[in-house]
C-alpha cells in the first residue's frame, strides 16, 4: 500500500464523516484501540462540522489515502492559532490501526506546523483516555496541567455515557 497525504476538500466530506465516526463511536470503533464507545454515544462529527473546518481560515484536514485505491485511511485536523498549531480529530480506520498510519499522520502534522512557522502543537484529549494520552506522550507530547470542560449538552460532540468528562491539554515543541 502506497499512502498519499493531501488536504481534504468538499469532495471528501462524506468519507471523512464516515471514517471519524467509525473510529470513535459505535460497534465499528471497537475494532480499533481509539474507540470512545464506552464513554460516548452518538456522533463524533457531522457534515456541517467538517465543512466548517474546511472553510475556516488557517485550518486544514490532512488526509491519508491509499494511492492505488483512493480509500481514505486516516485524517487529522490542524489549525494555526497565532503560531501554535492545534491538532485534533487524529483518526485512522479502525481496521488499519497499529500499522503506523497514525504516526505518519503525526509526522505530516509536524511538518505542516513547521510550514506555518508554529513553535508548538497542542491538543485536547478526554482525561480518562489513559492509553491514548500515553501514546501521545510516547510521541513527544507532555501534559500541560491545563484542563478544559467537556461540552455537555451539545450532541454534536456526542452523548456522554459517564459523568465528569473533561479534556487535558497536551503540547509538543516543533
Amino acid at each position: 500500500m502506497h499512502i498519499e497525504f493531501t488536504q481534504a476538500d468538499e469532495s471528501h466530506i462524506d468519507d471523512l464523516v464516515a471514517l471519524v465516526n467509525s473510529a470513535y463511536r459505535g460497534d465499528s470503533s471497537k475494532q480499533g484501540w481509539t474507540t470512545e464507545a464506552s464513554l460516548l454515544d452518538g456522533q463524533r462529527v457531522d457534515t456541517e462540522g467538517i465543512q466548517a473546518i474546511i472553510d475556516r481560515d488557517d485550518s486544514v484536514i490532512l488526509i491519508a489515502e491509499d494511492d492505488d485505491t483512493g480509500k481514505l485511511l486516516g485524517c487529522v485536523h490542524l489549525e494555526n492559532h497565532n503560531g501554535k498549531c492545534y491538532l485534533g480529530m487524529l483518526t485512522v480506520d479502525p481496521t488499519l490501526q497499529k500499522k503506523g498510519i497514525g504516526k505518519m499522520l503525526m509526522d505530516e502534522s509536524e511538518a505542516f506546523a513547521q510550514f506555518w512557522d508554529c513553535t508548538h502543537i497542542y491538543m485536547t484529549v478526554i482525561s480518562v483516555r489513559t492509553e491514548l494520552i500515553n501514546w501521545y506522550v510516547k510521541h513527544g507530547f507532555r501534559k500541560t496541567g491545563e484542563t478544559k470542560p467537556f461540552p455537555y449538552g451539545d450532541e454534536r460532540f456526542g452523548i456522554p455515557k459517564v459523568d465528569n468528562l473533561e479534556f487535558v491539554v497536551l503540547e509538543k515543541k516543533v
